[in-house]
């Protein structure tokens, strides 16, 4: 167990296993039980995804796991979580195990977040990006949605608020907000500090690959303004253009957004083109 100092003076654990070139893994290492693992279940995500994540890898990298949304949630930055700070945080994480150069996989906002770190740093081996575009990523809605989720967090809650975790995966019209005021702000920050960001001026060299689900299609009700924010739209259209930018891109046939997260169909693409992207040839 490792700990690395972010940038609002709080700590986060690290967990390193394996030996390798170093993979920093943004994801929970420590599988979540009892009732909190139940409900993660209904909504078709799995609770020891770190742990299948890093058993899946440690056999040929030196993963450091690190839980950097749990973290946040526990220890919000309601004014702080931009991108040059998330960015400073990913390299104390790799400063605190002495990696110099790594690769980074990350999810969804952190795969976001891997976007935004190599833009401003050059340590980079690699880079995966899952469940969120390169090119035409969905910025301006997610801002909606989160400036829509902090409105809901510091507004009164109705006497009698929709249920909680009853629906289908991916209907958000059943689900409460339950985030705190500093919970909800922080995202809205880091939203607010893209505003205008240009994904299309990108321009990286280390390796780099993208997938996403062909089904990942979230759209909201209209406590979050009807907002539509699409996935797999950007990938599905652009891919070519994203291709010719040097990402390879996979694209997982049917999952949406929790399916093409599983380790059961991370696996088989992140592992063999990390492999390829990490030991190539002298």
């Amino acid at each position: 167990m490792t700990t690395a100092k972010l940038h609002d003076g709080s700590t986060i654990e690290t967990e390193v296993h394996g030996s390798g070139p170093v993979l920093l893994l943004a994801v929970n290492p420590k599988p979540i039980e009892g009732e909190a693992a139940e409900e993660m279940r209904k909504w078709g995500a799995d609770p020891a995804l770190g742990r299948s994540l890093i058993d899946g890898l440690s056999d040929g990298f030196r993963v450091v796991a690190f839980d950097y949304e749990g973290h946040v949630l526990a220890h919000p930055k309601p004014d702080t979580l931009t991108p040059d700070n998330v960015a400073a945080d990913m390299l104390s994480v790799a400063d605190a195990v002495g990696a110099d150069r790594f690769a980074y996989y990350g999810y969804s906002w952190l795969a976001l977040s891997g976007l935004q770190l190599a833009l401003r740093t050059d340590r980079l081996s690699a880079l995966v990006m899952g469940g969120y575009p390169p090119l035409g990523g969905p910025y301006a809605e997610m801002l909606k949605v989160t400036e829509a989720t902090y409105r809901m967090a510091v507004e009164p809650k109705s006497a009698t608020p929709p249920a909680t975790g009853t629906g289908e995966p991916g209907d958000w019209s059943s689900t409460e907000v339950t985030l705190s005021e500093g919970q909800a702000r922080q995202f809205a920050t880091l939203y607010r500090a893209l505003r205008g960001f240009d994904d299309g001026q990108v321009r990286l060299s280390c390796p780099r690959l993208c997938f996403v689900g062909s089904a990942d299609e979230i759209v909201y009700d209209e406590r979050w303004g009807g907002t539509h924010v699409s996935i797999a739209g950007p990938v599905l259209r652009e891919r070519a253009a994203i291709e010719a930018l040097g990402w390879d891109v996979e694209v997982l046939d049917g999952l949406d957004h929790a399916g093409a997260m599983q380790a059961a169909n991370v696996l088989p693409i992140l592992r063999p083109w990390l492999e390829k992207a990490l030991f190539l040839p002298a």
